[in-house]
């Protein structure tokens, strides 16, 4: 027994001085890989850092959301407020270039790139899996499809809605104004208090309708059921607030928008109904005819320039952009847009929202679009001269943009650019259309009729109409005009009108315009009266052609253009 005891003795000292040796060969060969990374580093000019044992915080990593670091093979392993560092096994990468730019844009702060192993980024990778998963909270009111089609089949009128709004209880009240908003494609739904009751109104068609009255006594009940479910403070009645729920149907989500403001009786609450359902218009649909529709099809086909489209707010800028991004939209082309905020999705094109709060403004956002190597830009809307400066030198750098801009017609455009600060000389070449646009109701189908103008109205259609430009190729005869009007039906509400269609002037750039651009004394009044003799349609005359055509009304078109 005891010679078996002294023959394991020299087995222990023998593991120990095997375990001792490759420890040491381990060190030996983390000091060579230390040693080799660290001369990577210098050659590429940028730090090395080993992430092993480094204590990187939770706030440094969330930065990089998981799936991007995965793919770039970067993290952020240190933020302090005014200082960002960056670690990846590839510090040279564009798109690791582009992450830590976006980062100190996003976050106010100076950025350094350094370079990591595999292993060490594997280490630092790992970390993401101790990070809290923050839980999906959806606020929404969920209108099943049995209460949306019982809504629906009971409520066919304004008249039938006020019936029914005082009979459900004020948790039914938000889905059926929901649900009858939905059905009577209204934009939004106005809930204002008054001295004797609450007023329910709808924008359909751009224009508010008195939908129904609710017993004052429920004000309290209503008020704090939609705050509740927009995630607003009820307590807080002084002062305005903002919120958003989501509606939740068969095969869609509505966004729904709310915005309270204080009044004499209680508060004023605004719903917008916003559908993330692709929009289905098509560029053909828009309503541009003849030469205007001829020059704006040849415009958008070119690889670069600048498209712009004015008008007030509501008079669907945004629905032409986005028909004329579907028209381009084809394999090998890359399009981005700026946004604020995105109305709706877009298959197959990069879409980005602003955010004041994080100060992602137009500005920033459009110069991080150009590292994006786009082919088309959509910018929401040009504010400021930075905004137009970097949109006009995209656009004379081979990119198309096509942006809005608040002017009340076409011939304002240049003016507006030009008071914003904008160089006339660089403008000139960058522009290639300018659209003004309106949008009028169309005449509801099922009830339409022909209408009887009175002679002075008949007279002023015929002033306008008689200076149609020849360059137009529009042929009107003024003594056989013939008018239509809706008479009102169970389909239309009544209303005589069902759905919108717009009004357009548009003028394209030619030499005799780049010279007024160019020129010392610049004017709206110059810019349309060129504009005309190169053919343009003022959007009153276009507005009454159509109403030749039997789509709207003399009415709608006066209301609307004059």
């Amino acid at each position: 027994m005891a010679q078996t005891k002294n023959s394991k003795k020299p087995n222990i000292a023998e593991k120990k001085v095997k375990q001792e040796l490759e420890e040491k060969m381990t060190q030996i060969h983390k000091g060579e890989v230390e040693k080799e990374a660290k001369q990577k580093a210098q050659g590429m000019g940028v730090p090395y850092i080993n992430l092993k044992g480094f204590a990187i915080s939770p706030e440094a990593l969330k930065l990089v959301p998981k799936e991007i670091a995965q793919k770039s093979k970067a993290v952020c392993f240190l933020y302090s407020g005014p200082e960002i560092r960056l670690a990846a096994t590839d510090p040279l990468n564009a798109e690791v270039k582009e992450l830590l730019f976006q980062l100190e844009e996003r976050y106010h702060a100076h950025g350094e790139i350094y370079f990591i192993t595999e292993q060490s980024f594997e280490h630092a990778f790992k970390l993401y899996d101790a990070l809290p998963v923050p839980r999906k909270i959806i606020k929404g009111v969920e209108i099943t499809e049995a209460d949306l089609a019982r809504f629906q089949e009971k409520i066919k009128s304004f008249k039938d809605l006020r019936a029914e709004i005082n009979r459900v209880s004020t948790t039914e009240i938000v889905a059926l104004m929901i649900a009858v908003g939905l059905k009577m494609q209204a934009s939004d739904i106005h809930v204002e208090a008054e001295e004797k009751d609450i007023k329910v109104r709808l924008r359909i068609d751009g224009l508010l309708q008195d939908a129904a009255k609710i017993d004052q006594a429920r004000w309290k009940q209503l008020i704090s059921r939609i705050k509740l479910v927009a995630g607003l403070k009820i307590n807080i009645t002084s002062k305005p607030q903002d919120g958003r729920f989501t509606i939740f149907i068969k095969d869609e989500e509505i966004d729904v928008r709310v915005s309270t403001i204080p009044t004499a009786y209680g508060e004023s609450v605004v719903m917008r109904l916003l559908s993330k359902r692709a929009i289905k218009l098509e560029f053909d649909d828009l309503g541009v005819r003849g030469n205007a529709f001829e020059k704006l099809n040849t415009e958008v086909q070119r690889p670069n320039g600048m498209i712009v489209t004015t008008g007030p707010t509501g008079s669907g800028k945004t629905t032409t952009l986005y028909a004329i991004l579907k028209k381009l939209n084809k394999p090998g082309i890359k399009i981005i847009t700026l946004e604020d905020p995105i109305e709706y999705r877009l298959e197959g094109i990069n879409q980005s929202q602003i955010d004041h709060t994080k100060d992602y403004t137009f500005a920033k956002g459009l110069r991080s679009i150009l590292r994006q190597d786009p082919d088309i830009i959509m910018v929401g809307e040009i504010r400021d001269l930075e905004t137009a400066d970097i949109a006009i030198q995209a656009a004379l750098t081979g990119h198309l943009v096509i942006s809005t801009i608040h002017t009340n017609r076409a011939a304002g455009a240049i003016p507006r650019f030009l008071a914003m600060g904008a160089k006339g000389f660089l403008l000139a070449p960058a522009l290639n259309a300018v659209m003004g646009q309106r949008l009028v109701r169309r005449i509801c189908k099922k009830c339409k009729t022909e209408a009887k103008i009175d002679a002075k109205t008949l007279e002023r259609v015929k002033e306008v109409l008689k200076n149609i430009p020849e360059k137009s190729q529009t042929k009107v005869n003024l003594d056989k005009l013939k008018f239509y009007k809706g008479e009102g039906c169970d389909s239309c509400n009544g209303l005589g009108h069902k759905g919108r269609i717009g009004v357009y002037e548009i003028f394209t750039m030619d030499k005799d315009m780049e010279k007024v651009i160019l020129g010392k004394e610049i004017s709206e009044y110059k810019i349309q009266e060129l504009a005309q003799t190169q053919g343009m349609l003022t959007m009153a005359q276009d507005g009454l052609l159509k109403a030749l055509d039997g789509m709207t009304t003399v009415e709608e078109v006066f209301r609307v253009t004059e």
